[in-house]
């Protein structure tokens, strides 16, 4: 008997990727990071729902270059959308300094699964690279 995409639980999971990066960080640096975070779950790209990154990185190339390779939308929140997600834990003052939010890939990741589905949830910790990270989240619902 052969298996289909229904009898594999990942091939369900719905998942969004949260990304923070310095300026000018390559395309391939950010699809390298997130398909190193999404296999580490036993995902690829095909359970990805959408992306999502901090409204002061709305101009930064290599995202909507990574968003465009993918065919998902690239979401942008502002500091405020991402007040009710962050974290004591992952704050960090350089973030703060530069973007106005104490994190970036968390909240992000944990802002588009809420607004694509219910019960926004991290899964597992963020990834890092030389200059990004790379935070997943899952929610229960399909994207509307």
């Amino acid at each position: 008997m052969t298996s289909s995409h229904l009898d594999h639980p990942a091939a369900a999971l719905r998942v969004v990727a949260g990304l923070g990066c310095r300026r000018g960080c390559a395309q391939e640096e950010l699809l390298d990071l997130l398909a190193r975070s999404l296999a580490r779950h036993e995902l690829t790209v095909d359970n990805l729902a959408g992306l999502a990154s901090i409204a002061h990185k709305h101009d930064e190339p290599g995202l909507h270059e990574l968003a465009m390779r993918l065919d998902l939308e690239l979401w942008f929140f502002s500091p405020d959308d991402l007040a009710p997600y962050q974290a004591a834990n992952t704050a960090s003052l350089l973030t703060q300094a530069s973007t106005g939010s104490p994190a970036v890939a968390e909240p992000c990741a944990l802002a588009l699964a809420a607004r694509l589905g219910g019960h926004a949830q991290l899964l597992g910790m963020k990834n890092r690279s030389a200059s990004a990270t790379c935070a997943l989240a899952t929610f229960d619902r399909e994207p509307a």
